[in-house]
């Protein structure tokens, strides 16, 4: 299994090869991840995007390798694809949410399905990364990419001190940065900037208690929004919609977990707020997403902002924003904490 740092075994990597008709192939195809920063002790949301088939031939399986340090990784279901996973002894324990784990996911792979060659698509994955990495370090995840006729192994790792640039089957990388908000490590948490709690506010006789938005990495195109809402009325509402300046859409997503594996689902209709209820969005369950951001959230600051609702229509708010990984409104990211698809 791959390790977090640039050791031997990764640095004998194998080369780009087309197994088909005796070719050794440029690299005319590509396996990139589309985050290419993590903070340590966060979570991460793993893209991996496959540009092209091999040759000409569409892509059928897609495999990739989690490495030593990276912790609870689940996949994320292809309609079309199966998948399978291969789970390892860690190296060492890790803290995580629910203590120690000394074991997990060290292999997703993707298999059954069909991409053509002149189309991309992404293959999604969630981990977390955990305190062996520090600011500054690079993680490797290599990818395997077989077709009807040929094959691809994007494993090459640069030496210690060397530059990717002249691989010619680079793995996929990731570079660890401080937290936003200026982080450091303290007893195993992320320490960032916290930004003041927002204040309540109400729709009628809605209401709106902590709304809160989670910090991107550098060039994320997502994010997630949470808050609780409280009817005091006799009559049901239901929230509709969301807006933040940053994105340019949003949707109400649920989240569960069958069998090991997270599912994310659109909310058809909206989220319904019963008299004398509660609904409480927050992480790993109800939550807003915000898509197509044009700019990213940094932990600290506030955003003005809407809630749209059926009966009370469209509320100004303002949310905070929380570290990345946070399970809750200026709240640091919690060592081990679940991860998220934001």
């Amino acid at each position: 299994m791959p390790r977090s740092r640039s050791r031997a075994p990764l640095r004998a990597a194998l080369p780009l090869v087309l197994i088909g008709p005796a070719l050794i192939a440029p690299a005319s195809a590509h396996a990139v991840l589309e985050r290419k920063e993590a903070a340590p002790n966060a979570a991460y949301r793993g893209v991996v995007q496959i540009m092209h088939g091999c040759d000409g031939r569409p892509t059928t399986r897609v495999s990739v390798t989690i490495p030593e340090g990276v912790t609870g990784a689940k996949p994320m279901p292809k309609p079309g694809w199966t998948i399978s996973t291969v789970k390892s002894a860690y190296a060492r324990a890790y803290p995580s949410f629910h203590g120690q784990v000394s074991e997990g996911v060290t292999r997703i792979t993707w298999s059954g399905g069909s991409l053509p060659d002149d189309q991309v698509d992404e293959f999604t994955f969630f981990a977390r990364i955990s305190d062996a990495f520090a600011p500054g370090a690079t993680i490797y995840f290599p990818v395997e990419q077989d077709c009807t006729e040929g094959s691809y192994r994007w494993s090459e790792v640069p030496a210690e001190g060397e530059s990717a640039r002249g691989l010619k089957a680079p793995a996929p990388a990731v570079r660890i940065v401080a937290a936003q908000g200026g982080a450091g490590h303290q007893g195993g948490t992320v320490q960032a900037a916290q930004a003041p709690a927002a204040p309540a506010a109400r729709a009628g006789a809605i209401a709106i208690e902590a709304p809160w938005l989670r910090a991107t990495p550098g060039g994320a195109k997502v994010a997630g929004g949470y808050v609780t809402l409280r009817n005091a009325g006799t009559e049901p509402d239901r929230l509709t919609g969301a807006a933040i300046p940053q994105a340019g859409r949003a949707e109400i997503h649920s989240m569960t977990t069958e069998g090991g594996v997270m599912k994310m689902a659109p909310v058809e209709g909206g989220l319904a707020v019963a008299p004398g209820g509660s609904v409480a969005l927050k992480p790993g369950g109800y939550h807003l997403m915000f898509l197509d951001l044009k700019d990213g959230l940094r932990a600290g600051e506030t955003v003005s902002g809407t809630l749209t609702f059926e009966r009370a229509g469209t509320v100004p708010v303002t949310f905070s924003v929380a570290p990345i990984g946070a399970q809750g409104p200026g709240a640091g990211s919690e060592a081990g904490g679940p991860p998220h698809h934001h």
